[in-house]
């Protein structure tokens, strides 16, 4: 069975930058649509399934920012590639900590996007297929959707995750009652294109525990082991 296109939506203001990414793409398998602004991109994402979006950081109407946490909340299994002015670290952070799953700087070598896109393929796809036997898991009244990237309360009120803040979760629901240090969860949750750090994973670690209603000084679920690092204390159940 032949292996359907990629579907990628390349949401860029500079048209000269849609129509030469749309007519490269085509030649690796990968089928573009094209928006010059946040509107057009939710018009598009609204009527039809992507596989990949490529997000300017910069849009007349919008800043790529907003319009990345707007696919997390609504297509949080739809990977974007965020585009960025060279030399931007914080706006890259940012949009990393937002949602966005890799980026790249302007400007950039067509390739190298073709990459990314597939690198981003393949591994959905293995997450996919690792999700068939348990992609859904249950703790203390709590389920967690890694295909979906949704997390539901007790309450069944769904609580939205970024990108760190997923990852974060994954290594700690796979490795319960197992301390783990901050050197393997840098390994355990690190991105392309995010540099991870101590501090990176405490503040993840941090805002984990705000979303899942756990106490900043007696936390339960995830536990602060002093000089090791952290255990995640629930029972999960797939």
């Amino acid at each position: 069975m032949e292996e359907r296109m990629t579907r990628c939506l390349v949401v860029d203001d500079d048209a000269e930058i849609r129509d030469s990414l749309q007519d490269y793409l085509q030649k690796f398998g990968v089928t573009v649509s094209t928006a010059a602004d946040g509107r057009e991109m939710r018009r598009l994402m609204t009527a039809q399934a992507f596989d990949v979006v490529v997000l300017d950081l910069m849009l007349p109407d919008e800043n790529g920012l907003t319009l990345c946490q707007w696919i997390q909340q609504h297509h949080a299994n739809v990977p974007v590639i965020m585009l960025t002015a060279h030399g931007d670290p914080i706006s890259r952070v940012l949009g990393l900590e937002m949602g966005a799953d890799d980026y790249l700087s302007k400007p950039f070598e067509p390739r190298e996007l073709v990459a990314r896109i597939h690198a981003i393929r393949r591994r959905a796809r293995r997450g996919e297929s690792e999700s068939q036997t348990r992609r859904e898991v249950r703790f203390e009244g709590w389920s967690f959707d890694r295909l979906l990237r949704q997390l539901v309360s007790p309450q069944q009120v769904v609580v939205p995750l970024s990108s760190a803040e997923f990852r974060m979760l994954t290594a700690l629901v796979e490795r319960p009652g197992r301390v783990l240090s901050r050197e393997q969860l840098i390994e355990l949750t690190r991105a392309p294109g995010v540099e991870v750090n101590d501090r990176s994973v405490d503040l993840t670690i941090s805002r984990l525990r705000q979303k899942l209603g756990d106490s900043p000084k007696e936390p339960r679920l995830i536990r602060t082991m002093r000089g090791e690092g952290y255990l995640f204390d629930a029972q999960v159940q797939s």
